[in-house]
């Protein structure tokens, strides 16, 4: 090999070092923009499952008082008839004393 063609060698080299480097340095680049984005997307899971676990929080407490206030249904009813019941009753109360107080007035 001739010095010219061992000098032309040597200069080839060098712009294979600087190619290898120079794409090195854009996959660096390129793995540390996929890095953030990753890192910004495990963020937004994590802050998308509290958000979640806040909300099925909120729906516990929401069922939870939904299934109190259907008991006032029938606790309302049962309420009702004492009510009447004691209407009723108070109605016949009335109605018997005032034919025994006519009664004994006669």
């Amino acid at each position: 090999m001739t010095p010219a063609e061992s000098g032309r060698v040597a200069v080839e080299l060098a712009e294979m070092r600087g190619e290898i480097r120079t794409g090195f340095a854009e996959l660096s680049g390129r793995l540390d923009l996929a890095l953030q984005r990753t890192g910004q997307t495990e963020q937004a899971l994590v802050e998308q499952r509290d958000s979640v676990k806040r909300i099925k929080e909120r729906v516990d407490i929401l069922e939870a008082k939904a299934e109190a206030s259907s008991t006032h249904g029938p606790r309302l009813a049962a309420v009702e008839r004492l009510v009447w019941t004691g209407v009723g009753m108070a109605v016949v109360g009335g109605t018997a004393g005032g034919w025994l107080v006519s009664a004994l007035v006669k």
